[in-house]
């Protein structure tokens, strides 16, 4: 999926929806999660949960670039539910996030065709009550600088609508910043060529 590459949509907290086909009964959970380990716990404790439940039908997909995604029938035909619950969160174009759609079979038999329809509509009504929201992707640098530069940066930082994340202020101080991917080449010509004042990208705090 091509999306933005400093920001994506994920969803605040778990929501809840609910389809009814035919006696046939779908439940269905978002979780914002990051990881298949994270997945799994809600799924045991779905289980414990619906524990006369006949399938725990899944979607995911993760990573702030949308790469990795994955989709379980749970013993449905296949295609038949992970799929359509994976359109769902397309559709919307989310990430981060895990929706899982429990299934009490009712009697009649659905069909493919309606199995498609009946966990897409599961997978469609949990998200429509999910609170949508969009996260910047940053990148994160550290400023080293005397004390006498100290308003020139904080200046600086102010200027590009950075967020200071970690700082040392002494004789020689140091400042994180983080910073929209998207504007990451300003900062650096910002502060490259001054004097006394050393920048440089980390992929994390020291």
């Amino acid at each position: 999926m091509q999306q933005n590459i400093d920001s994506y949509k994920t969803i605040k907290c778990t929501s809840e929806g609910f389809h009814k086909d035919r006696g046939s009964k779908f439940y269905g959970y978002a979780y914002p999660v990051k990881s298949e380990d994270e997945l799994k716990i809600k799924i045991e404790k779905l289980k414990k949960e619906h524990h006369t439940a006949r399938h725990y039908c899944y979607a995911y997909r993760f990573k702030e670039n949308y790469s990795v995604y994955r989709v379980n029938d749970d013993g449905e035909p296949t295609n038949a539910a992970g799929k359509p619950i994976l359109g769902q969160i397309d559709a919307k174009h989310l990430t981060n996030i895990a929706l899982v759609v429990v299934r009490y079979f009712g009697g009649t038999k659905l069909g493919v065709g309606g199995m498609m329809s009946a966990y897409k509509e599961a997978a469609l009504n949990t998200l429509n009550k999910a609170e949508i929201i969009e996260c910047t992707i940053n990148d994160i640098f550290k400023v080293n600088f005397g004390y006498p530069e100290m308003n020139t940066v904080m200046r600086f930082i102010k200027d590009l609508s950075a967020d200071i994340v970690k700082q040392k202020l002494e004789e020689n101080c140091t400042i994180y910043f983080a910073i929209r991917k998207k504007n990451a080449k300003k900062a650096i010509d910002k502060f490259s060529g001054l004097k006394n004042i050393i920048i440089n990208q980390v992929d994390e705090l020291d």
